[in-house]
């Protein structure tokens, strides 16, 4: 089973082409430049790259949100067209999930923390546990789905659990010093390298789900904001 995977609902772009439990192949950029002018030229790098048959593709994830709106716009506009072309289903991964995935196998509670602007953050709770078929192998457990919520509450619920936490995702440098304040049970911070969204999780989950049957045709296919963007905001308020 092949899959290609993309993910711009962040600061990062990134696409990925997963086989089975190999990855081919995975390109990630956090720059200066928007995510409509990098995840295209990204994808079709990498397809070049790995020699793609795109005939050969069996379906394509997505980080379907929540997370910024025109990022999220974007990968799903980049989604579906590639999944019309291509005639193959798109596997609509929540972002918080891809995110935790980056811990895979930790025995720490994970909170994925995204930054939403006006002193929320997107966020979730998340724990592995072995799996009972294939002893070496993990399986995600959502504790508490995606949400978008303080700062000074995911704390409290992190608090509540009485596990050791490891934190990940773009909200981090800008609520660190907080959480530092607020949590009473032993915490972390995941590196560099894990701290930010990455195709290749997405892929990893979109195994399972095609396994499971979870997936969409192309044009059924809509992002998950959690809440109003500004501009609707505005316009109720008005």
């Amino acid at each position: 089973m092949k899959i290609i995977a993309i993910d711009s609902s962040g600061l990062t772009a990134s696409v990925a082409v997963v086989e089975e439990d190999t990855l081919v192949g995975e390109y990630n950029v956090q720059y200066k430049k928007t995510h409509s002018q990098t995840l295209l030229p990204m994808l079709d790098e990498l397809r070049k790259m790995v020699e793609l048959d795109l005939s050969t593709v069996d379906a394509i994830a997505l980080a379907a949100g929540p997370g910024s709106f025109t990022g999220l716009r974007i990968g799903s506009a980049t989604a579906k067209g590639l999944g019309l072309a291509m005639e193959v289903p798109l596997v609509e991964i929540p972002t918080l999930d891809g995110l935790a995935c980056n811990l895979y196998g930790t025995d720490k509670l994970v909170c994925p923390i995204m930054d939403a602007r006006r002193n929320q953050v997107y966020t979730g709770l998340y724990s592995f546990e072995k799996e009972d078929e294939f002893p070496f192998r993990y399986r995600l457990i959502t504790l508490l789905s995606g949400c978008a919520v303080s700062i000074d509450e995911i704390a409290q619920k992190c608090s509540e659990t009485g596990r050791e936490v490891i934190f990940l995702g773009d909200g981090v440098p800008v609520f660190e010093k907080r959480l530092g304040e607020l949590l009473t049970v032993p915490y972390g911070f995941a590196p560099a390298h894990m701290n930010r969204q990455r195709a290749a999780s997405f892929a990893f989950l979109a195994l399972q789900y095609l396994k499971e049957g979870k997936c969409v045709a192309a044009r059924d296919h809509a992002p998950v904001y959690l809440r109003m963007s500004q501009a609707e905001r505005e316009r109720n308020e008005r």
